[in-house]
């Protein structure tokens, strides 16, 4: 035997031995952080994949397959224009109202069909952080000042952290230009007014079908929130029409999955889950059995989902452990978050990046959660701080970024987020 190759493999079964050995099963926290591990998958698994997710992984799908390598590089490629590149991607978050993970297929599709990593990782960061009903709600609920703040600062870091990954990455950006003048352009086989149609028909199905309830019973976003259902349906006939005329899909594939999730929709009115579980079932299984394009749509969006999901679900479960849910308890105590972000300290602010970073906030609720530590004492600047670090990574986020683009970029794009929300919490907690 040669200790000097099986040392690894032993001392990885003496450390898992070793913790089972000492394992405090008695523990009531360890119990609880277990039980909160379990609760925050259960309801992740309910309220994000089959509404979030899986509409991202078929949009992610046909940016591969129906969006050309030209298309995407003219707008946010290497060599595209700056401005454009990133003005694109700086404001994709008031379009999309998505959160930390169901930005993650998009931003694999573009930056796999050729986007430039500076665009790309704007695009990555923005997404989930400009979202405009989040802002609102920061600006209602935790004051105006705050809610520009946000909006400002998160316009402001996706351009900037853009930037800076395309400088620190400089060489291999500069390797991926000289391959992309080389491609030649691909030929479109629709046109750019059919393209928008299908992708805003899908972005409409993802965005109101995740409409939250507002605050408020009355007003322009109660209004919507109470049509969202019908806003979601128009949308999917939209879209099983721009199937069956520009992609190439049989008319009575698409009929045998739209008069059984109508008839689902009418009996299950107040269930509208089961009917849009049916739809996604109904046209996974049109889809992956077609030999064109669309079979080829299916294919992607089932890679994405292979690659993404275990990672989320690791990711949201060690997030739970170890912090539990909004108002739970994880193996780290809470009081020890609500002290440590007191204050405008450099620490404060650190500390509060930092943990905004790794937990996992579900889209819109990192308000209330702020609403909370507030009232327990968090200065202005570690709120800030929390704001434009938190809903734009999380642990799970992580994982699959680092599939993605590589630890190496992954590290750099995580720190360069908590470095630049940590200062930005520093002078707006002066300022205020």
């Amino acid at each position: 035997m040669h200790w000097k190759t099986e040392w690894k493999p032993l001392a990885a079964i003496t450390a898992v031995f070793l913790v089972f050995f000492y394992l405090p099963i008695e523990s009531f926290r360890l119990k609880n952080a277990v039980w909160e591990a379990l609760y925050l998958t259960k309801w992740y698994a309910q309220e994000h994949v089959l509404l979030c997710l899986i509409p991202a992984f078929f949009i992610a799908g046909a940016i591969a397959v129906f969006v050309s390598q030209e298309s995407v590089m003219k707008y946010l490629g290497a060599k595209a224009k700056k401005v454009l590149a990133y003005g694109v991607a700086s404001v994709s978050g008031t379009i999309l109202a998505v959160c930390s993970c169901t930005v993650l297929p998009l931003f694999a599709g573009i930056y796999r069909m050729g986007a430039g990593l500076g665009p790309a990782t704007a695009f990555l960061y923005a997404g989930p952080a400009i979202n405009v009903l989040a802002i609102i709600l920061t600006a209602r609920v935790l004051g105006l000042e705050l809610g520009i703040a946000r909006a400002v600062g998160a316009i402001v870091f996706s351009v900037i952290i853009g930037l800076m990954m395309h400088f620190l990455f400089r060489k291999e950006e500069a390797a991926r230009t000289e391959a992309q003048m080389a491609m030649p352009e691909a030929e479109t086989k629709r046109t750019l007014r059919q393209n928008i149609i299908y992708f805003a028909a899908m972005v409409a199905i993802l965005i109101f079908a995740n409409w939250g309830k507002p605050d408020q019973a009355e007003g322009f976003w109660s209004i919507i929130y109470s049509y969202k259902w019908l806003i979601t349906g128009l949308s999917a006939i939209i879209f099983a029409i721009v199937l069956v005329l520009w992609f190439e899909l049989k008319w009575w594939k698409v009929t045998a999955v739209a008069i059984p999730t109508a008839v689902l929709a009418f009996i299950f009115s107040d269930q509208p889950m089961i009917p849009f579980a049916a739809a996604v079932i109904g046209l996974s299984i049109i889809t992956a059995n077609d030999k064109g394009e669309p079979g080829n749509w299916f294919e992607e969006s089932w890679g994405f989902a292979k690659k993404i999901m275990p990672l989320l679900f690791f990711g949201v479960l060690v997030a739970g452990l170890l912090l539990g849910r909004p108002g739970g308890e994880g193996l780290i105590p809470s009081q020890w978050v609500s002290r440590s972000v007191g204050g405008n300290s450099i620490g404060a602010n650190l500390f509060a990046s930092v943990a905004g970073a790794f937990m996992y906030f579900a889209t819109l609720t990192e308000v209330p959660i702020l609403q909370g530590l507030l009232g327990n004492g968090m200065g202005k600047g570690p709120a800030l701080a929390l704001l434009l670090a938190g809903p734009a990574l999380s642990l799970p986020n992580m994982l699959v970024i680092r599939s993605v683009m590589g630890t190496k970029k992954t590290v750099v794009f995580v720190t360069l987020v908590i470095i630049m929300a940590t200062i930005t919490g520093l002078i707006y907690g002066a300022m205020m």
